[in-house]
């Protein structure tokens, strides 16, 4: 064979190479691509519990700095009432078709 020949297949080989761990190797354009979806993923993550961490401190700051919101958490989860206020409960019926089962009879051996 020529040197030329022989050069050109050198280099189309190692063009190939490169070409094999651009594409497919460790640290190539799929595993980019899959790192850089895990880092979207992440970051709309943290916004949310960015939101969410806004919130429950805004709650906070409410809870110590007035009274209004400590009331309305003693009312709703505590069931607590003012002197000289009635408590009234309104219990829904349930519907028809969720009324208890009737017992099954038991399987005879």
């Amino acid at each position: 064979m020529k040197p030329v020949r022989v050069l050109l297949l050198l280099l189309a080989l190692l063009l190939a190479g490169l070409q094999y761990t651009l594409w497919l190797g460790n640290g190539g354009h799929g595993e980019v691509s899959a790192l850089r979806q895990q880092v979207a993923t992440q970051q709309a993550e943290n916004l949310r519990l960015q939101e969410r961490n806004g919130a429950l401190a805004a709650e906070v700051e409410d809870l110590k700095s007035g009274e209004a919101a400590v009331e309305e958490r003693a009312r709703s989860e505590l069931g607590m009432v003012k002197p000289g206020e009635t408590f009234y409960r309104v219990v829904e019926d349930a519907p028809a078709g969720a009324a208890t089962p009737a017992p099954t009879p038991a399987a005879s051996p």
